[in-house]
């Protein structure tokens, strides 16, 4: 009969042949249990936290790129979304209702004669030679061009008289825009909004024309139109104030209407339809030229340069600007060289940085 080993034997076998035993330790079930109850614990709650913080953070990274203290204009997104939006659903007549209230309002305009004018701006010291150096106007709104202009010979004389009452208006214009700007970038900070600033957006998406009330489309919109280049183009529009449409409807721009109110040009065709807006002030004249550059689907280019320059944190270059306003006239990229031609000859970029002396506490932090 073979005689069976020990467990102690065999173990002292296999370690001698290089095996080594050891003792299987006893599986603590409890202690695991609780461990794997820890784990589980600690993975939900970490789970929870991200789903949790996650939303946040990309809530904040997107007020921080659309919302930006600095106003920044993120213009890439910001054109792509202006460029999708079609102008065929809007309604003309909102676009220009504040300003035609404007133009509605009684006004005490008088017609001075040029000389009046001119003596008025000397008793004022408002030259344009202290203004390129200083860059401040005189607060000096004048509500109709004088009758004389046309028969200044001087021609120096003529645009400069033309500077003088026009350069106020185009920068008052811009005042009223920039505040505008301001109020628009100091609600899109808040994290929550009056129902008076709700309000106040739904106006100015009515104004310029802002389908589906898209912010992105209203920041880049709202915005000022170079000082040099709203000179050039009422030069040009004008004849430096002579034309018919300037003398007769206070008409600085040549914009055009289709409804009954207007001048008919004497060129035109007698089936033709569209007649020359017509202002009882030239206030209102600017107002309505500034409008259109900032909701007219033919000047979206326009508007997409000036945004690049804002988010490149450049100026309001007119030389660069003027190039996307071929569309404004019949005669296209001729229209673009005779604009720039205008601005280099009279050095009027001289303007742009220039600051209208304060008629009022609003317009103080402007300056």
């Amino acid at each position: 009969m073979q005689k069976k080993n020990s467990i102690f034997e065999i173990k002292k076998y296999l370690n001698k042949n290089g095996f080594i035993v050891k003792k299987k330790k006893k599986i603590r079930t409890q202690v695991n249990g609780i461990d794997n109850l820890t784990r589980t614990f600690l993975s939900s709650l970490i789970i929870i936290t991200i789903f949790f913080i996650a939303p946040l953070a990309i809530n904040l990274t997107k007020e921080k790129m659309i919302f930006s203290k600095d106003y920044e204009n993120n213009s890439k997104k910001l054109i792509e979304n202006e460029k999708k939006k079609s102008d065929e659903k809007l309604n003309k007549n909102l676009l220009y209702e504040d300003i035609l209230t404007f133009d509605e309002q009684p006004s005490d305009a008088i017609l001075l004669s040029a000389a009046t004018i001119e003596e008025l701006f000397k008793s004022t010291n408002y030259n344009l030679e202290d203004v390129r150096k200083n860059k401040l106007v005189k607060p000096i709104s004048l509500d109709l061009l004088p009758k004389e202009i046309v028969k200044i010979e001087n021609i120096k004389k003529r645009k400069n008289l033309f500077i003088q009452i026009i350069l106020p208006l185009v920068i008052d214009e811009n005042n009223s825009i920039k505040l505008d700007r301001m109020k628009l970038f100091s609600i899109l900070n808040k994290s929550k909004n009056t129902k008076t600033e709700k309000e106040w957006l739904n106006v100015k998406f009515k104004h310029y024309g802002v389908v589906n009330k898209d912010l992105s489309t209203l920041k880049v919109r709202i915005d000022e139109v170079p000082v040099s280049m709203a000179i050039a183009q009422a030069a040009k529009e004008t004849g430096w104030g002579t034309s018919r449409f300037a003398q007769e409807g206070n008409a600085l721009f040549g914009q055009w209407t289709w409804s009954g109110e207007g001048i008919k040009p004497a060129d035109a065709e007698d089936d033709s339809t569209h007649k020359v807006m017509r202002f009882k002030v030239l206030q209102a004249s600017v107002k309505a030229y500034q409008r259109n550059l900032n909701t007219h689907s033919s000047y979206k280019d326009f508007r997409s340069a000036r945004a690049e320059l804002r988010d490149e944190g450049k100026k309001l270059d007119s030389m660069i600007l003027t190039e996307y306003l071929d569309k404004y006239a019949e005669t296209g990229k001729e229209y673009v060289k005779i604009l720039q031609k205008i601005i280099r000859q009279n050095n009027l970029i001289d303007f742009d940085d220039a600051k209208l002396l304060p008629s009022s506490k609003d317009l103080e932090s402007l300056i």
